[in-house]
């Protein structure tokens, strides 16, 4: 059997990285009011959020989303230039556009895709950097 290698605390450190770059790319700083236009969305909308259940829920599913590419970056040959390899062409050659398919059945902007499509690209990308370099 093949030896997997996970470092946990590179996997929390990469779930705990997408709040971070998911708050700066959703910020009024970088696309906060692309985003809103393209969803018909006002900041009345999110004025009754529950942030503290999202924050958790979203929290929850990074770690999934870690532990999963941790454990298909698991050989222990893996470096920051696979990993980051990896994490590139799993968010965009899968996640991405994927998620592209089914906006464009929902007849989503183009600007909603790229806007989305990029931050998952991205931070699909970090997390395989973040994988690969921490071993």
């Amino acid at each position: 059997m093949e030896e997997i290698y996970i470092n946990h605390w590179a996997v929390i450190a990469a779930a705990v990285s997408n709040l971070i770059v998911g708050a700066i790319w959703y910020s009024p700083v970088l696309f906060y009011k692309g985003w809103k236009e393209a969803n018909n969305k006002t900041d009345d909308d999110f004025k009754n959020v529950n942030v503290g259940k999202l924050y958790g829920i979203s929290t929850l599913l990074s770690l999934a989303i870690c532990y999963n590419m941790a454990f298909f970056l698991g050989d222990v040959d893996t470096d920051w230039v696979w990993g980051t390899t990896a994490g590139f062409l799993a968010g965009f050659g899968w996640a991405a556009l994927i998620f592209i398919i089914i906006a464009m059945y929902e007849q989503k902007p183009i600007k909603y895709m790229l806007i989305n499509g990029g931050y998952i690209t991205l931070y699909f990308t970090l997390i395989g950097f973040i994988l690969g370099i921490w071993r």
